[in-house]
């Protein structure tokens, strides 16, 4: 029962990653773009999670964490590059 579940989730995690992909190839503007791009960012980091539960693996979870943390310092990073300021 569990298994089905854990496969359900990961095909809908699957399926946002493929509309995110489409939003970053089609996006019209640069900020759709990074939009895109960081919801890609999250749903990895909800994968990693995901999979450090179900094999009770602390280490998934650890990596999600600094994933989570580069992901925002580049977001961060980006929106100020796409602003036009200086670093």
């Amino acid at each position: 029962m569990i298994e089905t579940e854990l496969f359900v989730v990961l095909l809908l995690l699957f399926i946002g990653i493929i509309i995110a992909v489409i939003r970053i190839l089609k996006g019209p503007t640069a900020a759709d773009r990074v939009v895109g791009l960081d919801v890609v960012n999250t749903i990895v980091i909800i994968s990693m999670v995901l999979f450090g539960a179900i094999y009770n693996e602390i280490f998934y979870i650890d990596v999600a964490i600094v994933y989570a943390l580069l992901s925002f310092v580049s977001t961060l990073f980006i929106a100020k590059y796409l602003e036009g300021g200086d670093f």
